[in-house]
């Protein structure tokens, strides 16, 4: 993904021309939207295909399961539009090579960390061999916590350059900048964004702050 702003929109809305709406008001600020279950099983993969006209969509669909039913989940999200797929990798290294191939050079993020505190009770303590599946694989990069800027640190030394988007910032705690700082090449934020009074002041500030930290 290519780093202009630094900032990806989690876009968890459920009606569509909200979405849009928040889409095209804070487009110029965005390098990715990324695409949740709550906006496309309330709006159908439709809404990817009129996201991707103007912006790359992340599907983060968080596919866990067999190689087969991972490859026709990914088929189906590029077939919409989506230029990357998010992956659990607790499923295996069959599973989430399974999504690199579906992705036919479309990008492919693996979970590592989760942000929220029960991040840590499972992923946070498989997080180091889960990032060196994503590794293994061919992943384009990971996620990994804005909330746990030590862990983004961490689990950049086991990456090395695969990138890393950062959610947790704004409503979870988590600091743009220190996320930015610890070694994230993206941040996520929805909440904090979507549910402003202007979406886009919010993220031009946003963008602002992590610039400093390019």
């Amino acid at each position: 993904m290519e780093r202009k702003t630094g900032l990806i929109l989690a876009l968890d809305v459920t009606d569509r021309g909200r979405a849009l709406n928040i889409a095209k008001a804070t487009a110029g600020h965005l390098d990715a939207i990324k695409v949740n279950y709550p906006l496309a099983l309330a709006c159908g993969m439709e809404i990817v295909r009129d996201l991707a006209k103007d912006a790359y969509v992340l599907c983060d669909f968080k596919v866990a399961d067999i190689p087969n039913t991972n490859r026709l989940i990914v088929e189906r999200a590029i077939a919409s539009g989506a230029s990357g797929v998010v992956c659990h990798a607790f499923a295996g290294s069959d599973s989430v090579k399974a999504c690199v191939d579906a992705a036919k050079g479309r990008e492919i993020f693996v979970v590592t960390e989760m942000s929220h505190p029960g991040g840590q009770q499972f992923t946070g303590r498989l997080a180091d061999e889960l990032a060196k599946v994503a590794v293994e694989a061919g992943a384009k990069g990971v996620i990994a916590p804005a909330t746990r800027p030590d862990r983004i640190a961490h689990i950049r030394k086991i990456i090395g350059k695969l990138e890393i988007l950062s959610p947790g910032v704004g409503a979870q705690g988590g600091s743009a900048s220190d996320a930015l700082k610890a070694g994230a090449d993206h941040i996520i934020v929805g909440r904090s964004i979507y549910e402003a009074s202007d979406p886009a002041k919010v993220a031009k500030h946003l963008v602002e702050e992590a610039q400093k930290q390019f």
